[in-house]
């Protein structure tokens, strides 16, 4: 398990941190820092041993990146060792008040920032649906929020307001760069974690190459007009354009 080589500074915290965590990465957790600080002074701060707290990146105002704890490391930053145990877990600069806005040049490093994290750790598409009884179920939805663990405002509504703009923006970075090989390896490494029977799991994986479903649903009943469409799709040898 490899770190993000856009990280330009790092402070790897020496206690706030359980080594290894004791589950794959399959979650991203965007976190609001309260405070527009560059990603050294997050990472600097984290560091300090009287803080019971840490994250895996920091992403400061003007953009820079910083490492404190090592992704295949658990980091304290949700209030959730569930969570934390298979999230990536990421403070983005912001300011102190509500609704916590980000600068830009933090938004758009944070956007590469996770767009990395995913294609490292085979996460081929981030699903967000808003909804904190989806916890766990990361098939369905792969982003978490610190405010569903513990009574706090974190991210902050700028950023949870955008949630899916960011998962928009990721999943257009993956498309974009994910060659046929890492995509298929993804897909195998995806139906793996799914409670799909033996005798159904080609054709499964063949429906998904060929543009029939996107897979995002594993085994969960579909209304009859998604079969129609998928039979349609069928016909037509792919997706719908």
């Amino acid at each position: 398990m490899s770190n993000s080589s856009l990280a330009t500074y790092a402070n790897i915290t020496k206690t706030q941190k359980n080594s290894p965590r004791n589950a794959a990465i399959d979650t991203i957790t965007i976190h609001c820092m309260a405070a527009q600080w560059t990603a050294k002074t997050c990472c600097d701060y984290f560091a300090n041993a009287d803080r019971a707290a840490s994250c895996n990146y920091a992403v400061g105002y003007d953009g820079s990146i910083g490492l404190n704890v090592d992704e295949c490391d658990r980091s304290w930053c949700s209030s959730s060792s569930a969570n934390d145990n298979r999230a990536v877990t990421i403070e983005v600069a912001s300011d102190s008040y509500t609704p916590y806005a980000v600068k830009d040049a933090a938004y758009n490093a944070m956007i590469e920032l996770v767009a990395d994290i995913c294609k490292r750790n085979n996460i081929t598409k981030l699903l967000w649906k808003g909804d904190k009884n989806l916890i766990g179920q990361t098939n369905k939805q792969n982003m978490t929020v610190h405010r569903w663990f513990a009574q706090k405002s974190c991210p902050g509504d700028y950023l949870y307001e955008r949630m899916g703009d960011i998962a928009a923006a990721v999943n257009a970075k993956l498309e974009d760069t994910m060659t046929g090989e890492e995509i298929y390896k993804a897909l195998m490494d995806y139906t793996a974690k799914l409670d799909i029977p033996d005798w159904a799991k080609d054709e499964y994986r063949l429906a998904v190459n060929a543009g029939i479903t996107d897979g995002t649903d594993g085994m969960a009943l579909i209304p009859r007009y998604q079969a129609a469409l998928m039979a349609y799709r069928a016909m037509k040898g792919g997706a719908a354009k």
